[in-house]
């Protein structure tokens, strides 16, 4: 609870706030850096792996998307690719000629079964491997570790005012939504989550999302 200064009857921000908004300004950002340099000699091996297996397929090894990110700045965010190579033509071909799909694509963004995720692909996707690359995103500063989902910008209009919760945040590799609600498309959900987590930002937290997710690989349960 804040302290109030009788004269001038103003509150003074408890030791917690202080501490937490110092953490959310500057330490969040270099526990991101140190976790990405520990990482790095254990991930590059696996994406160099998981790159090389989806280049046996044909097409890229790598898929990169525009997502927004803090303050409203769009960036790159990479990917294994899990798609086949014509995956836009045939999403436009199936959401003309299959109502349903339309439909579910509109409320969602994602698709029950999905024909243009490769048999590796649906691997990837369960287990979160195809995000690996995003640690080049945390290095760069477009993204941290745990945050809120990153979203497209038609994706962000569905928050509402309620934007500026995810605006004012680096989206995560994981987070409350990826660690609770993943494979829930709710955006109402997902909103409500990104709130709670922003109400309270700790590097204990952010470790035990870490760890949590680490979990999640071994308990497949995403999309």
């Amino acid at each position: 609870m804040a302290m109030l200064d009788h004269a001038h009857a103003r509150p003074f921000p408890s030791t917690a706030s202080v501490l937490s908004l110092a953490y959310s300004t500057l330490g969040k950002r270099l526990l991101d850096i140190a976790i990405a340099v520990l990482l790095l000699p254990i991930l590059l091996p696996m994406i160099g792996l998981l790159w090389s297996l989806i280049r046996l397929q044909g097409g890229s090894g790598f898929y990169c998307h525009k997502r927004v990110g803090r303050n409203g700045a769009e960036f790159s965010c990479w990917k294994i690719r899990t798609m086949v190579p014509n995956a836009e033509r045939l999403l436009t071909e199936l959401l003309d000629a299959d109502p349903l799909a339309a439909d579910e694509w509109r409320r969602t963004q994602k698709l029950s079964r999905d024909p243009r995720i490769t048999k590796l692909g649906q691997f990837l996707r369960r287990t979160s491997l195809d995000e690996l690359p995003q640690i080049w995103n945390v290095l760069r500063g477009d993204m941290s570790f745990v945050g809120p989902r990153p979203v497209t910008k038609p994706e962000l209009d569905r928050y509402g005012p309620d934007a500026k919760v995810y605006l004012k945040l680096r989206p995560g590799i994981t987070g409350l939504w990826q660690v609770m609600g993943r494979s829930d498309g709710c955006y109402t959900e997902r909103l409500r989550l990104d709130m709670a987590y922003a109400r309270a930002i700790t590097p204990l937290r952010d470790l035990t999302l870490i760890l949590r997710t680490a979990t999640v690989i071994f308990r497949p349960t995403g999309r």
